[in-house]
């Protein structure tokens, strides 16, 4: 057990850097980078001022649609473009810069402030934020946590009771119609969902009623806030969160669900089963005591990468709809701006939380069930 997880730890590291890598080289040829997206919107003011300062403005406009050489120059060294694409593409993971050239050779190696890149956990600034991507990561991770930490409990408790349920009703009206309305869920998409929730029950002048605050997870800034108790802010926060958080969490009830009820439905074929009630225990002690115990383990086991993932989750459309600033549109808006270090940074911190989940995953299964043994296996 210990060489598999010591096998899969150093695995983790190629891993890490070829999807990096891959990112990086595709960023190289993709148009539209930093210094073309100055130019476009240098162009774009010049545009406005020539419709708005008539021929004065014009004669602006086309000097003002090019960039000095000098201050290209200038450009190019903020976002280190300056520099060969070796040199980048080697900054991004592991660099060493000593601040102090006099300083002992030991001690400027072992000083972290002499080091950058993604393997120390440095992940540069933005290029268009002035600021640090851990910093708006930071930022960011409060509507990330909201829906993720919120989704995922509830998910999995309601998932389990409903899943438990259909199976001992199994084929009675109970379970065709709880099954027809999470399948209409799964198929309907949450944003699709989101906009209908926002016509009919935001706060335009068209809604039926007006149940959807109109942004954010909080009614913050809004006057007499500040005074509201603990308990309306709580009440506050439920209520920006409900309409949002039913759409992060639709299609998310069917899988769960089914393969609950899939996996009971499994182990009461099983002959442990029929012995259990041959010896004249009662349905709820065969279920609960020995069918629950066998028949969860998938859920158990998906349970780590779950759980380290709602930390991070994130939805574009859900997040544009409701007006949420979270990790999902941060990052979408680092892919149009091609701000490079956001979008580089937090790919590594995804790609190492997935990494990190499914190890825990695996290693869950041989916990859960002791039947399982990675030696075994590979031997």
């Amino acid at each position: 057990m210990v060489s598999y997880i010591i096998r899969r730890l150093l695995l983790m590291f190629p891993t890490l850097i070829g999807i990096v890598t891959i990112t990086f080289l595709i960023t190289q040829f993709v148009p539209g980078g930093p210094i073309d997206q100055i130019k476009v919107m240098l162009k774009g003011h010049a545009g406005a001022a020539s419709e708005a300062g008539g021929a004065g403005a014009i004669k602006g406009n086309k000097s003002g649609q090019e960039i000095d050489p000098e201050q290209l120059e200038k450009l190019k060294k903020v976002y280190h473009l300056d520099r060969p694409v070796l040199e980048r593409y080697l900054r991004t993971f592991l660099w060493y810069t000593p601040k102090n050239p006099k300083d002992p050779f030991i001690e400027r190696v072992l000083n972290y402030d002499n080091w950058d890149g993604f393997l120390v956990f440095k992940f540069g600034n933005s290029f268009y934020r002035n600021k640090t991507v851990l910093e708006l990561v930071k930022e960011k991770l409060p509507v990330s946590l909201s829906l993720g930490i919120t989704s995922f409990f509830i998910s999995y408790i309601v998932c389990i009771v409903l899943g438990i349920a259909k199976a001992v009703k199994s084929g009675e009206r109970f379970d065709t119609i709880t099954s027809v309305i999470v399948l209409i869920g799964y198929s309907a998409p949450g944003f699709v969902v989101a906009i209908f929730l926002i016509v009919f029950l935001g706060p335009g002048d068209k809604a039926i009623a007006h149940l959807i605050p109109l942004s954010g997870l909080t009614s913050a800034g809004s006057v007499g806030y500040d005074d509201w108790s603990n308990w309306d802010k709580l009440l506050d926060y439920l209520h920006h969160l409900a309409a949002p958080l039913f759409c992060y969490m639709l299609g998310s009830f069917a899988t769960l669900t089914m393969l609950t009820k899939n996996s009971i439905l499994e182990e009461m074929k099983k002959q442990y089963v029929t012995t259990a009630r041959a010896k004249g225990l009662s349905q709820n002690t065969v279920l609960f005591k020995h069918i629950l115990k066998n028949s969860l383990i998938p859920l158990i086991t998906g349970f780590p990468i779950g759980f380290l993932s709602m930390f991070f989750t994130g939805s574009l459309l859900l997040e544009q709809i409701f007006t949420l600033d979270g990790l999902g549109l941060l990052s979408y808006q680092a892919v149009i701006q091609r701000d490079y270090p956001i979008v580089l940074g937090s790919l590594f911190i995804f790609t190492l939380i997935a990494l990190i989940g499914q190890l825990l995953t695996d290693i869950s299964y041989v916990i859960v069930d002791r039947r399982i043994s990675f030696e075994e296996s590979q031997g």
